[in-house]
């Protein structure tokens, strides 16, 4: 496994309970800006294995990525953490990790309407 990889699991692994992120602020945080797709499969694949939480993960839009059954089972382990949806399937609030695991690096940033 490479050091980037290690980078992503650690970082989804650090999503809070109530919190998510998306795939780019997770490619950021661990050193490429253009890592999103990088990310997707990271996720899918290490998902299980690691225990990643896997359904903290959003796109940039605020959206849920999934469709179907899993897009719904997502939405409902997001919405039993307390995590709000707007009539359009977008969440407003989204965590930022921004490096290390010191709690000031960490803010929340409201996503624009």
């Amino acid at each position: 496994m490479n050091d980037y990889t290690k980078k992503v699991i650690k970082i989804i692994k650090s999503i809070p309970s109530g919190k998510t992120m998306s795939y780019g602020d997770i490619a950021k945080t661990a050193g490429k800006n253009r890592g999103a797709r990088e990310v997707s499969r990271i996720l899918h694949s290490c998902s299980e294995k690691y225990g990643l939480p896997w359904h903290r993960v959003i796109n940039s839009q605020g959206k849920i990525s999934l469709s179907g059954e899993a897009g719904q089972f997502q939405r409902e382990m997001l919405e039993q953490e307390g995590i709000h949806f707007d009539k359009n399937g977008k969440i407003n609030e989204v965590y930022i990790n921004k490096g290390r695991d010191s709690n000031d690096n960490k803010e929340r940033r409201k996503k624009r309407p």
